[in-house]
């Protein structure tokens, strides 16, 4: 089938929004007048009774338009080779109707899924991932009723599974429609993502929050199976080719595309399992209620997650014009980020079971789970060990410009015999010099210091090694240097991670009173970190008093230094503020009293304490 301009899928996009738009309100009425709605629960999260049904809209704007719209083009072509998808995307809709209505047994639901899967297996649709068929027959039933069950878990929050589901297939429609090796499928594909887009679109304006209407098993059982099917069906060979080269695009654009479904599912089974709680139980422990828990709102946690899902699309974008070691690099290091925010968010409590890790559990997993998690020093040494061969490989990619197979000569060969050398000076540094004593929430400038030494001297004592046996021949001086410069920012962000995101979740969780803190020195920093730390305080720091002119304009701690006290009744007014607390080592109880006094006078209501270290 010749291609289409642009304007054509836009075309078909509109057509698609336009009529989910028209149908979601009206199947809301429906909803509401025939029962067919959400009740609060303690394992659900929304708060009051919110209309179902909303997958409905969905379907009928993605099939109705999508048939017309093969109709007009040219059946044989646009719509027959997409038939099938259309199908048994139906099928699954209609299952999850069915559960929508009367609730059915999740184990039935999830048989019924496979023989639907099954059935479209016969039509010739699978993944190309490996060299044998019968693997990738397993694989593509697995993937179809992996990634159709994972959005019906995601949708959890109001906008989350629809918006992630938009994201990953606009996502997925550039990485096609920007592929310069135009298959048959390509056009026909193009066209069921434009309007899969467009019905999608519609839908999350009336479900994102304040959500008016949720989109049920129907809608996400739905949306789910047209992902996944549509990243097989796009995928494979016809699109990108096979080669050595093109095995690493084929298999990580889709999981890039579909990464936030997948990663929520897979962290929700994981710690529920560590907790004993069954993983078909409902609940809220998901991504999204874990970032509401340490001080997101609903709408900020879905955006993050968003965000996420675009970043990893940007990724899946990326991998066909990329060589394929920066390819790796690119995905290992955000893998890495993505790793430790989700660990970060495994802190969080959610259950009230205690965990294997308490030591209750039994079996011979639980201590090897507390090896890596609960006291973590294995981890940080095999994290160390992924770190230092990142950075390491990462030099030589930079220092070597150019693509991958200029690295695959002489110059890859010296980077493996000089490898392991890398790896054990600097594991022998960081134990010498204490780097795995260390705290990673405490982390602090004495401990950046100590990562500079350590990892100047595992630089310098690999160097004098590979002097010694190779007499440094061959060997480039510019890629230590760019290894110490890598490794330095990797170790100190990883040790830094749970401390960077506890600062920036601190101040926007804050809740209380505002208030002024007077003294920006270091009263003042331990005065706004007690505050940042002990919300029981119920206090919001507006900003920092102070009396030296040099501070003015300038942020301490993030809060800016916003005058003297000639400036106090008019930052005080204009700012809202209710309180003063008086950071001063020296003079703090006689500067109390005078601002009692100030604002007595000036007649306004504001509560003036000092701040006291008592030691008993």
């Amino acid at each position: 089938m010749e291609s289409l301009s642009a304007y054509h899928y836009l075309a078909f996009f509109g057509a698609s929004l336009g009529l989910s738009l028209i149908l979601t309100p009206l199947v809301r009425s429906l909803a509401r007048a025939t029962g067919q709605v959400a009740v609060p629960r303690d394992t659900r999260w929304h708060k009051k009774e919110t209309a179902l049904l909303g997958g409905v809209a969905i379907f009928i704007a993605t099939v109705g338009v999508w048939t017309g719209g093969v109709l007009i083009l040219d059946w044989e072509s646009a719509g027959k080779p997409f038939l099938p998808v259309i199908l048994c995307a139906s099928g699954v809709f209609l299952l999850g109707l069915v559960d929508d209505i009367v609730s059915l047994v999740p184990q039935h639901k999830l048989a019924a899924q496979i023989i639907i899967v099954s059935v479209f297996m016969t039509f010739g649709f699978r993944l190309d991932w490996t060299i044998s068929r019968t693997a990738d027959l397993f694989l593509s039933i697995l993937w179809i009723v992996g990634i159709t069950n994972a959005f019906n878990l995601l949708d959890n929050m109001d906008g989350l599974a629809a918006g992630v589901a938009l994201i990953a297939g606009i996502f997925l429609f550039l990485t096609h429609y920007m592929n310069p090796v135009v298959a048959p499928l390509t056009v026909p594909f193009l066209v069921l993502c434009s309007v899969y887009l467009g019905a999608l679109l519609g839908f999350l304006a009336y479900n994102f929050n304040p959500a008016s209407i949720f989109m049920g098993d129907a809608g996400s059982l739905f949306l789910g199976f047209i992902m996944a099917s549509m990243t097989m069906v796009g995928g494979g060979g016809e699109s990108v080719g096979y080669s050595a080269g093109k095995l690493l695009s084929v298999i990580a654009i889709p999981i890039l595309i579909l990464f936030i479904p997948i990663l929520d599912t897979g962290f929700v089974s994981f710690m529920r399992k560590l907790f004993r709680r069954p993983i078909s139980q409902g609940g809220r422990d998901h991504s999204s209620h874990r970032l509401v828990a340490i001080g997101f709102s609903e709408r900020m946690a879905v955006m993050v997650l968003y965000g996420f899902a675009a970043a990893s699309g940007l990724i899946a974008l990326a991998v066909n014009s990329l060589s394929i070691g920066i390819t790796l690099v690119l995905i290992l290091f955000y893998l890495l980020f993505v790793g430790f925010f989700w660990i970060y968010l495994a802190r969080v409590k959610v259950y009230e079971e205690r965990s294997i890790l308490s030591g209750e559990g039994t079996g011979t997993i639980t201590p090897i789970l507390i090896q890596f998690t609960y006291r973590r020093r294995l981890f940080e040494v095999i994290l160390d060990l992924i770190l230092i061969t990142a950075a390491y490989y990462t030099a030589y990619l930079l220092r070597f410009e150019g693509p991958v197979y200029y690295l695959i000569g002489e110059n890859f060969r010296f980077f493996l015999n000089s490898l392991p050398i890398v790896v054990a000076c600097q594991i022998f540094c960081f134990f010498v010099l204490g780097i795995y004593r260390g705290i990673w929430e405490a982390t602090g400038l004495s401990d950046l210091i100590d990562y500079i030494k350590a990892i100047t001297l595992g630089t310098v004592m690999a160097m004098l090694i590979l002097l010694f046996v190779y007499r440094f021949e061959s060997f480039s001086r510019a890629v230590f240097i760019i290894h110490w410069v890598l490794l330095l920012l990797l170790i100190s962000l990883s040790r830094l991670s749970f401390r960077l995101v506890d600062e920036g979740v601190k101040k926007g969780k804050q809740k209380g009173k505002s208030v002024l803190i007077y003294g920006a020195g270091t009263g003042g920093r331990m005065a706004a970190k007690e505050i940042e730390n002990n919300p029981s305080l119920g206090l919001v720091i507006v900003g920092f008093l102070d009396d030296n002119p040099r501070k003015f304009k300038k942020k301490i701690m993030g809060y800016p230094v916003l005058g003297g006290r000639e400036e106090l009744e008019k930052i005080v007014r204009k700012r809202g503020v209710q309180g003063i607390l008086v950071a001063f080592k020296a003079r703090g109880e006689e500067v109390r009293r005078e601002l009692q006094v100030l604002f007595q006078k000036l007649d306004m209501e504001v509560e003036v304490r000092q701040m006291k270290m008592i030691l008993e």
